[in-house]
Order: C-alpha cells, then structure tokens, then sequence
C-alpha cells in the first residue's frame, strides 16, 4: 500500500514537472522586425498581426514586434531573416534587388502607377503573385504586399522644377532605380540607412530626402527640413516575408490560422494606408515647420519626362518582360 502510494506521487511529480515544459515548448515565438515607427501603416499593421495571431492561437503563437530598427537596420534584417534570427520582415520593395530579384526595382519606377487604384492590380493580380513566388529560392515565403503611400520629396530649398534638384545630395533606398530617378534630374543620390537620415538632414550630411508622408512625419525629418514638394513621383510599399523553413515547420493548423490573421492584417494595412498619410501631410502642413509645395500638372509632367530615363536605364537590369507587364496593367506609357 506505501509502495503504491509512493509510486503514485512520484507519477504526479514527474507530471506535474513535465506539463510546463510541454505547454513551453508548444509556443511559438516570432519576432517581428521593422524598421519605422509604431504609428505608421506598417507599424499598425504589424501590432494588428500580432494581436489578431496571439488571440486566434490562444496563446500557442506569441508574436514580438520590434519597431525602429530595434533589432536590426535596412542593410541587416534580411540576411537576419535568413538565418533564421528573425521570423518575420516587412521589408521595402527597394530591397530585394540585393538579394538577386531585381524584378522587385519595378516598384522603384518612378510615376509608374497613378494612384492606389494602378498599384493593386499589380499587388493583387497575377504579377504580383509571380513576385512573390521568386522569393521561395532565397529560403524566404511572401505573404502579401503591404501599402504605405506615395512619395513627397523634401529639402532645404523649395523643389518645384526639375533644375531645382542640381546638385542636391539626396537620401535614397539602396536601389539602383532610385539611383537613377535622382540622377535624372542632377540631383547626387546618397544610400542611407533609414535609422541614421534624421541626424543627416539635421547636420547637412545630405540635403534632403523621399518619402510617404507618414515616414516623414513619424520621423520628425519636417523638422530639419524647410520644403515638402508634393509629387506623389514615387510608391513605397512593403512585401511580408517569413523564414521559409520556419513556416513551412509549423503544425499546419498553426499555420492556416496565420494566414488568415495576416489577410486581414494586409487588408487592415492597405486600407488605412491612404488616410495616414494625408493626416501626416497635413500635421506636417500645421507645424508650421515645412512650407508645403503643390506641383502643378505641367510641373509634375516635366519632372516625368525627366524621371522617365530611369525606366530606360533600369528596363535590361529589372527585366522587360516584367516591366511591360506592368505597364500593361497600369497605362504607362514611357
């Protein structure tokens, strides 16, 4: 009876040590990096992932969202992805080039699609899937394409005609299509990491900068900058990607289940995409720090006809086929 006794608290001891093992070694943890502020559609975005993923597991998937280059800068959170130190990335469209798929660039394009309505039949038609498809030979999984917005330019002197870049040393994205934009006006390109402009504007490291309205604004770079020229000459989106290996792991319960938050996590992004940046553009027009530049029809059609070069330039490098694709789908005509 004792010997029974014994054994029995011995089989609940054992048990009762080895149930929070089992309910740790059941969560799944993904780290979520990115490299703009918490407020804008990225950054609201990826918050709405997290609770919609932690909730629909109930607890199976906690996911940890890093903001502002937290963890890792521009130039180092894909290889991070890579390597599995991250599972999660909402990287700009600029970056894939780096990586070999520089069909992406086409989303550099300056003036390529005229507004939110152009760019989804690209997002969400068959060109875009096509896109996605190519990063799975890198080892990474493309779950959609997040919107942030269309590009103002911004510096310390009024830009409204295309002479008015000459000379200009200013920020990009490491691509070599907006290499090109900026050269095809005079301006002298400078690759910067996101996290480092606002100290470069600030100390007249460069002398200015693209950008969606919400980036401009979260960033406080109005602050350091005298004129925000509206051109909407450029998009800036995103691409979500996961470690390959690491979805492809997951119990598929688990993973159908993050799908489905991540639908609605794009969907969330895209439609509030358009309503954050006009509410940035116009706190940055109440701050009275920026003096705010509308550009006429004629105006933004020269700054086209001139930008158009990068298109030439960049069509061998991106991929004609691809390109004509989109053209296809959105009306340019070059």
């Amino acid at each position: 009876m004792k010997l029974d006794r014994c054994l029995k608290f011995l089989v609940i001891t054992v048990v009762a040590l080895t149930i929070p093992h089992m309910a740790q070694a059941e969560e799944i943890l993904i780290k979520f990096s990115h490299v703009v502020a918490q407020q804008t559609p990225k950054g609201q975005a990826a918050e709405y992932f997290k609770k919609l993923a932690e909730e629909r597991t109930a607890g199976r998937v906690k996911v940890e969202v890093y903001p502002n280059s937290q963890l890792f800068k521009d130039k180092e959170e894909m290889e991070a992805l890579q390597m599995g130190s991250v599972q999660m990335l909402a990287p700009s469209l600029a970056k894939f080039g780096p990586l070999g798929l520089k069909e992406f660039e086409a989303f550099d394009l300056p003036f390529i699609f005229d507004d939110f309505d152009d760019l989804h039949k690209v997002t969400q038609g068959p060109v875009g899937v096509k896109l996605l498809k190519k990063l799975e030979t890198k080892g990474l999984i493309g779950l959609g394409y997040w919107d942030n917005g269309f590009k103002v330019m911004s510096a310390n002197k009024p830009i409204r005609n295309v002479e008015d870049f000459k000379g200009l040393k200013m920020r990009i994205q490491s691509s070599k299509v907006l290499d090109s934009e900026m050269r095809s006006v005079g301006a002298i390109p400078q690759v910067m990491a996101f996290s480092e402009v606002y100290q470069a504007l600030q100390t007249g490291v460069v002398d200015g900068t693209e950008n969606p309205p919400s980036n401009l604004y979260t960033q406080k770079m109005h602050e350091v900058q005298k004129y925000v020229t509206v051109s909407r000459h450029g998009y800036l989106g995103y691409a979500v990607l996961v470690n390959k290996k690491f979805w492809q792991g997951l119990p598929d319960d688990i993973r159908t289940t993050l799908e489905g938050c991540m639908k609605e996590a794009t969907d969330f992004a895209n439609s509030i995409a358009k309503e954050d940046n006009a509410k940035a553009l116009a706190a940055v027009k109440d701050s009275g720090r920026s003096e705010i530049i509308t550009l006429t029809p004629e105006e933004r059609a020269a700054w086209r006809k001139a930008m158009n070069k990068a298109h030439l330039d960049n069509m061998s490098r991106i991929g004609a086929d691809i390109v004509k694709e989109i053209y296809a789908e959105t009306g340019y005509k070059p």
